[in-house]
């Protein structure tokens, strides 16, 4: 399988709007079920969003099993779900499928809504011109299994994130349970593994990353450069593969905590971190979950920073710096196409963005 490093870069990176910046509110907080204002709908449980070419994004939920739309009109309409927990639906109108624990989405390059459909092990594409969604990677099996054939038919134990390389040829899968990230290349839809051998523990420095164990991979992305990073949940840290497939650690101390930040990336704590991506700038954001908070990893420094969140659970900060905000268990960082920072705040049911 090939992956391709292609540089695809944004036309602001978020770093570059950071200062005298404050967070609002996108989505959320509201009583409504869609279609609403994206600000006074009821969410429940968002995970993840992405953008398609004209600049719509999209929503899905791990408690309310709905995949939903946000236009530039900030009208958020049902793509997705009955509401209902379940599996059912494919080759039909994806309103009338259910799903179980989505944990990500991802937009491909001809608008496609791929989603990480995390209990029902597998991912499932809709389209966005017909709204029919079919099966695109997993059996709905819980093993291992699949390496070298078809993604339809390979079996995955937990779909907890995907995402695309820069150039979206190759879509990325952190297959969890089974402690691999694998990847599906979409030209010929053949999956293999790209890190982990399946065992627990953590990983030697300078090693093949296919070779080595891993904690609990929970995200993974790859930036421009082609370099993959991989989150660790219960592992509390970054690793990094490098174009030669050899893996490091990057952040982290492999223990539980909330010091650390504005120093050396390998003394600062991390506790249950469950998202990440790539900026255009080649820093990395994280989300930073049972600290409350979103951190940015810079590799040309090995030093991280604070982006947003006190570190304290709660609500208040909105429309304010985004330093000062208070957030619930954030489960999706994610970089618009104009370059804002959007932060999924799980625990509060709502999306944020930073903007200047």
């Amino acid at each position: 399988m090939r992956i391709f490093f292609a540089a695809c870069l944004m036309v602001l990176s978020f770093s570059m709007v950071a200062d005298a910046a404050k967070i609002v509110l996108v989505a959320g907080s509201g009583k409504n079920p869609p279609p609403a204002l994206a600000t006074e709908v009821q969410l429940k449980g968002p995970f993840g969003v992405d953008w398609n070419s004209s600049g719509d994004f999209y929503i899905i939920e791990i408690a309310g099993h709905r995949v939903m739309k946000v236009d530039s009109k900030n009208n958020l309409t049902l793509v997705g779900g009955t509401g209902a927990k379940g599996s059912s639906g494919d080759n039909a109108n994806a309103q009338e499928a259910t799903f179980n624990g989505m944990h990500s989405v991802i937009i491909g390059k001809d608008d496609s809504i791929y989603v990480g459909d995390t209990w029902n092990n597998r991912v499932r594409k809709i389209d966005p011109k017909t709204n029919i969604i079919t099966a695109f990677a997993g059996t709905g099996d819980k093993a291992f299994a699949g390496d070298n054939g078809p993604a339809t038919k390979a079996v995955f134990t937990g779909v907890f994130c995907i995402a695309f390389d820069a150039a979206k040829k190759n879509l990325i899968i952190t297959d969890l349970e089974n402690r691999r990230i694998r990847s599906v290349y979409l030209e010929t839809n053949i999956v293999t593994t790209l890190a982990g051998n399946g065992k627990g523990g953590v990983p030697k420095n300078n090693s093949k990353a296919v070779d080595s164990p891993l904690v609990d991979p929970r995200a993974a992305c790859m930036d421009a450069m082609g370099n993959l990073y991989i989150l660790e949940r219960g592992g509390h840290a970054l690793r990094m593969v490098d174009k030669n497939g050899m893996i490091k650690t990057v952040v982290g101390t492999g223990k539980a905590g909330s010091k650390g930040v504005g120093g050396p990336a390998l003394n600062t704590e991390l506790n249950g971190p469950k998202h990440l991506c790539a900026d255009s700038d080649g820093t990395i954001l994280i989300a930073d979950t049972e600290n409350h908070r979103v951190l940015r990893y810079d590799p040309k420094t090995e030093s991280t920073s604070l982006v947003a969140g006190t570190g304290k659970k709660g609500t208040a900060g909105v429309d304010g710096p985004p330093e000062k905000v208070e957030l619930f268990q954030p489960h999706g960082v994610q970089i618009s196409p104009k370059g804002e920072l959007f932060i999924t705040d799980s625990g509060n049911n709502r999306i944020l963005k930073i903007v200047k």
